[in-house]
């Protein structure tokens, strides 16, 4: 490990996934532009292992968080006059879930406790970022909680610090997150599965081709088992969402070393 890399903060924590490049970007441009908001210890634009062609997007790795949150502060990027989106990257395995693509603003929070508040919601989740609805949920016959909820904040990028760890702590009790998608947002990762090039990402490939999955129900508390997936009539049921797995911490970066990668440079 670099002596300007922090030890602490695993690298996946540290890395950016950038979509929609153009296709005229280098791996120097890349480099060019991101180390403005600090050090890079790697870039890549990914290629076609034949053609050499790019692929559309590229990862470029920072050597502490802080430079991540810098970079993304700074949205819109532009390079080549084409307007990037870059997303926290996430572990090569997670890439191929149903929705990773996507800028989500909503999540799904499993695993509340009937004494959980809109106020332990909110005084948690907003060093995350700016909230605009918090929904807890609740049974609509008898009034009781249902022990989840729904959070929408005002930019994706404070929903993809939330469901890369998981797991947190609100109100004292361990709770899941994960990222929601409407019947659009489905539709729109159905699209790039199939293989159709009208993924965000520009330049298709293997890291679109999303797995099959929906309707999953949550590890915790009195979600355990149950139907959240929209198949349900009720309309507290969460209707017409889809709730997507949340990624995993313990993966490094959104692709393997291959030959994909292209010319990017370890620095």
């Amino acid at each position: 490990m670099s002596k300007s890399e922090s030890p602490k903060e695993p690298k996946q924590l540290r890395k950016l996934f950038i979509g929609e490049l153009s296709f005229e970007t280098t791996d120097e441009s890349l480099r060019s532009h991101f180390e403005q908001w600090g050090m890079l210890m790697d870039y890549a634009v990914m290629r076609d292992s034949n053609t050499k062609h790019s692929r559309g997007f590229g990862f470029v790795t920072y050597a502490t968080m802080e430079k991540v949150d810098a970079a993304m502060d700074a949205r819109p990027h532009k390079v080549y006059r084409r307007v990037m989106e870059p997303k926290r990257a996430v572990s090569r395995e997670d890439s191929q879930r149903r929705g990773a693509h996507l800028s989500v603003k909503k999540i799904f929070v499993g695993g509340l406790k009937e004494d959980s508040e809109e106020d332990h919601l909110r005084d948690y989740f907003e060093q995350y970022g700016k909230i605009e609805v918090i929904e807890i949920m609740t049974d609509q016959r008898s009034g009781k909680k249902r022990g989840f909820a729904f959070v929408t904040f005002d930019d994706d990028d404070c929903v993809d610090k939330i469901v890369i760890p998981k797991y947190h702590t609100v109100n004292g009790h361990n709770c899941e997150a994960r990222i929601v998608l409407s019947k659009q947002e489905m539709a729109s990762a159905s699209s790039s599965q199939r293989g159709e090039d009208g993924s965000n990402f520009g330049g298709g490939g293997s890291y679109n081709d999303f797995g099959n999955y929906n309707n999953q129900s949550s590890n915790f508390g009195p979600m355990k088992g149950g139907n959240f997936g929209g198949g349900s009539s009720d309309p507290c049921s969460g209707a017409g969402q889809y709730f997507a797995k949340a990624q995993n911490q313990s993966g490094y970066g959104g692709s393997s070393s291959s030959s994909s990668y292209g010319s990017g440079r370890r620095v």
